[in-house]
């Protein structure tokens, strides 16, 4: 995990020791009520990195994905802007079901 992931993680174990119940609970309710708008903009953080990486010359799905420790169809997601199960994925035209 990187330094910085790292710290982000330390802060939020943090939260959770935070004596005082009133102070936890505020705390922890202060970043659970920001999380959805956090994790939105921290995927189009991501999707934009991803682009970087594949605008260097030479640089493939395949070479991206391998730097990352990820496959090559994730390293598609991320760019498409797609994440979570392939149940939200628009259909592709003349796909069939069954």
């Amino acid at each position: 995990m990187t330094e910085e992931a790292q710290r982000v993680f330390d802060a939020i174990e943090a939260l959770k020791h935070i004596a005082d119940p009133t102070q936890r609970a505020r705390a922890l309710g202060e970043v659970l009520k920001a999380l959805p708008v956090q994790n939105k903009a921290l995927k189009e953080a991501r999707q934009e990195a991803v682009k970087e990486l594949l605008e260097r010359p030479g640089a493939s799905l395949r070479s991206v994905g391998a730097e990352l420790g990820i496959n090559f169809s994730t390293v598609q997601d991320i760019v498409k802007g797609y994440s979570g199960s392939g149940k939200n994925r628009p259909k592709t035209q003349g796909a069939s079901d069954g």
